[in-house]
């Protein structure tokens, strides 16, 4: 066992003169003589959800419109507005035009799709065509069945993404799905403005 040491008259004279010039980190705090007590916040609650109502073992559940996160395409090429001629966009859409040119994307993928689709649309504004048709295909069912589902075409979907952006969305007038005699699903029709 270790003795404990003893302290020379020095040692405690340096220690000391060292504690007499030291400042405290913190200073004590003076107390208040009448500190007002803090005002405690209005308790406010939450507003509660509504019930749900009541669903039994085999019940059918009713469907709600506003839990559909997307419409289907041909939905929304149908709501897009009409931006040329209606007597010829009716005419279009129950396949009595008959397109000028047509490109088969088939089997390309987006990377070689992209730029064919650019250069055939380019070439049919500067042949002076107006309707041309582009076929996608209706694609392949992919989904693995895991929780977010896979796109049914890629291409189908992205042609008309494509349409709508630069360099060809100041060329293109009109896009819609082709009549079932020009492919349907898996074509559109692409209408294209007139070269100045």
């Amino acid at each position: 066992m270790k003795r404990p040491r003893h302290i020379s008259a020095e040692e405690r004279a340096l220690w000391d003169s060292v504690a007499r010039r030291a400042e405290p980190l913190e200073k004590p705090k003076a107390k208040r003589a009448h500190a007002a007590p803090k005002p405690t916040p209005p308790k406010v609650e939450a507003p509660r959800p509504a019930p749900l109502p009541q669903f039994k073992v085999g019940q059918g559940a009713t469907h709600r419109k506003d839990h559909d996160l997307l419409p289907s395409l041909g939905q929304q090429m149908k709501a897009a507005p009409v931006e040329m001629d209606k007597k010829a966009y009716g005419r279009m859409r129950r396949g009595k035009l008959k397109p000028d040119a047509r490109i088969d994307l088939h089997g390309m993928t987006l990377a070689q799709a992209h730029p064919a689709l650019i250069g055939f649309i380019m070439r049919s504004v500067s042949a002076g065509h107006r309707l041309v048709l582009v076929i996608t295909g209706k694609g392949k069912n992919r989904d693995d069945g895991g929780p977010i589902p896979t796109k049914f075409g890629v291409l189908r979907h992205q042609v008309p993404q494509w349409l709508k952006m630069a360099p060809l969305n100041s060329l293109v007038l009109q896009v819609t799905e082709s009549h079932i005699r020009h492919g349907g699903q898996g074509a559109y029709y692409v209408y294209l403005r007139r070269s100045r």
